[in-house]
C-alpha cells in the first residue's frame, strides 16, 4: 500500500512539473510577444516623429530665408523738372531710379548693358520712391538715400541660392552684373533686411514684392463667416438631436447621414457650393462670403458630432437632479447640461475651424484660385486664402517663389498648431471629470 502511495505521489509531482513547464514556456512566449509588440510600437512612433521632424526641417530650411529681403541703397534726386504741382503722383518715377543707377555706374553705356544695370533693382523700387514722395512733398529738389528692393535674382544670389561659379550661360545673372553687385557691397549699398513686404503686401508677379497679407485677410474673413454660421447651427442641431428629437427611424436616418457627411471628400462641398451658391443664387465668385458658406457645410458634421459627444458625456445624474428640483426640460438643458458640455463643443469647433483653415480643394471650385493683388476690405471683395496662395506660388517657376511657398506654409502651420493647442488648453481648463 505504501509503495502504491509513493508511486502516485511521484506521478503527481511529475505531472505538476510538466504542467508548470508548459505554463512557463507559454508565459515566456507571451512575454517575448509583448516585448516585440512594445518594440514595434516604439519603432513606429520614432519613425513617425523622425519623418515629422524631417518635414518641418525641410520646410523651415527652404522658407526661413524668405523672411529677409535684399535691398540696394540708391541716392534719388527728385528733379523738379520731372514734377508738376497737380500731377506729382503721375511722374516718371522709374526714370528717377534709372538715373540714380547710372549715377552710381557712369561708365555703363549701351542699351543692353543699361538694361542689365536697371535689372538689379525690382520694378517695385519706383513704387517705393513714389510712396516716399507722396508722404513728404518737400523732397522735391533734394537728394534722398533710399533702400529699394533688389531683383529676385539678386536676392537669390545674396542668400546663396545661386552659384556664381557656374558659367555665365548657366546663370540668370551675367558677369557684369556680378561685378556691379560686388561694387555695391564694397560701398555698403547692399544689405539683407527683414522682409516687411511679405506680411504687408498682396500677391504679385514679382517674387520680391509678393506677400501674404491678402491671403491672410481672405482667410480671416472666410473663417469669420464659417464660425458665425457653423457654431450656432451645429450646437443647435446637436442639442435638438440629443435632447429633444424623438428616437425614431427619421432621426436615425439623419444621424447616419451626418456621420457620413463627415467623411465626404472636401471637393464635393466645393462642387455643391459652385452649383448652389454661385450658379443658383448668383453670389459673387471668389468672395469670402461664398468660401465661408462652403466651409460651413464642410465643418458642420464635425461640430455636430463633437457637440453630441459632449452632451452624452454629461452624467444622467445632472439631468435627474435638475428635474428633481422642479426645473423644466428647457431649463435642465440650457441651464445645467449645455454649460457643462460647452468646453467639449468649443474644442470640436476649434478643430473643425482648423480643418477649414487648411482646406483648398473646395475653394478652388468657387474661384478663389484667382490672382488677387488688392487686399480684400470686406466679405464680398475678391480674395484668396492662405492654402490657395501656397498652391499658386508652388506652381510658379521662379526660384524665389520656392522660399515664399515654404514661408507661407510655415505661417499656415503656425496658425494650425496654435488653434489645436488652444483646443487642448480649453479642454484641460474646463474639462470636468465625473
Amino acid at each position: 500500500m505504501n509503495k502504491k502511495t509513493s508511486q502516485l505521489k511521484s506521478l503527481t509531482r511529475t505531472d505538476s512539473r510538466r504542467t508548470i513547464d508548459i505554463v512557463n514556456r507559454g508565459l515566456k512566449r507571451r512575454y517575448r510577444a509583448e516585448r516585440r509588440f512594445r518594440i514595434y510600437g516604439v519603432v513606429a512612433i520614432t519613425l513617425s516623429l523622425a519623418f515629422l521632424a524631417l518635414l518641418f526641417l525641410t520646410i523651415m530650411g527652404n522658407g526661413y530665408s524668405a523672411f529677409q529681403q535684399t535691398e540696394i541703397k540708391l541716392d534719388i534726386f527728385f528733379d523738379p523738372a520731372e514734377f508738376e504741382a497737380e500731377l506729382v503722383a503721375d511722374a516718371n518715377f522709374p526714370a528717377l531710379v534709372k538715373a540714380s543707377l547710372r549715377g552710381l555706374f557712369p561708365d555703363v553705356s549701351g542699351r543692353r548693358d543699361k538694361r542689365s544695370l536697371y535689372g538689379l533693382v525690382s520694378p517695385g523700387a519706383a513704387f517705393q520712391v513714389r510712396t516716399l514722395l507722396l508722404e513728404d512733398r518737400d523732397l522735391i529738389g533734394r537728394v534722398q538715400s533710399i533702400w529699394v528692393l533688389a531683383d529676385d535674382d539678386v536676392d537669390m544670389l545674396v542668400k546663396g541660392h545661386m552659384n556664381r561659379d557656374l558659367p555665365e550661360s548657366d546663370r540668370r545673372l551675367k558677369d557684369n552684373q556680378l561685378a556691379w553687385l560686388d561694387t555695391l557691397a564694397q560701398e555698403g549699398r547692399l544689405r539683407k533686411a527683414f522682409n516687411v513686404n511679405f506680411f504687408s503686401n498682396g500677391d504679385s508677379r514679382e517674387p520680391e514684392m509678393a506677400g501674404i497679407r491678402g491671403a491672410l485677410m481672405g482667410s480671416l474673413y472666410t473663417l469669420v463667416v464659417t464660425l458665425l454660421l457653423s457654431f450656432p447651427t451645429g450646437v443647435a442641431a446637436a442639442v435638438y438631436m440629443e435632447e429633444f428629437a424623438p428616437k425614431n427611424r427619421w432621426t436615425d436616418i439623419i444621424e447616419v447621414n451626418i456621420n457620413n457627411l463627415a467623411a465626404v471628400p472636401s471637393i464635393v462641398f466645393g462642387l455643391l457650393g459652385l452649383a448652389v451658391f454661385l450658379n443658383f443664387f448668383g453670389l459673387p465668385r471668389s468672395a469670402p462670403l461664398v468660401g465661408g458658406l462652403v466651409l460651413t457645410l464642410m465643418t458642420l458634421p464635425t461640430i455636430i458630432i463633437a457637440s453630441r459627444a459632449s452632451l452624452k458625456s454629461v452624467p444622467p445624474s445632472i439631468r435627474e437632479a435638475a428635474l428633481g428640483v422642479g426645473a423644466s426640460k428647457n431649463q435642465m438643458v440650457f441651464h445645467h447640461v449645455l454649460p457643462l458640455a460647452m468646453p467639449g463643443m468649443m474644442t470640436g469647433t476649434i478643430i473643425g475651424m482648423a480643418r477649414a483653415l487648411g482646406e483648398s480643394a473646395p475653394l478652388l471650385m468657387i474661384g478663389m484660385v484667382a490672382f488677387i493683388v488688392d487686399i480684400p476690405q470686406g466679405f464680398i471683395d475678391p480674395s484668396t486664402v492662405l492654402p490657395v496662395q501656397i498652391y499658386l506660388w508652388a506652381d510658379s517657376p521662379e526660384r524665389a517663389f520656392v522660399e515664399r511657398t515654404s514661408a507661407a506654409t510655415m505661417v499656415l502651420l503656425a496658425f494650425l498648431i496654435t488653434m489645436n493647442a488652444l483646443a487642448v488648453l480649453l479642454r484641460k481648463r474646463f474639462e470636468k471629470r465625473w
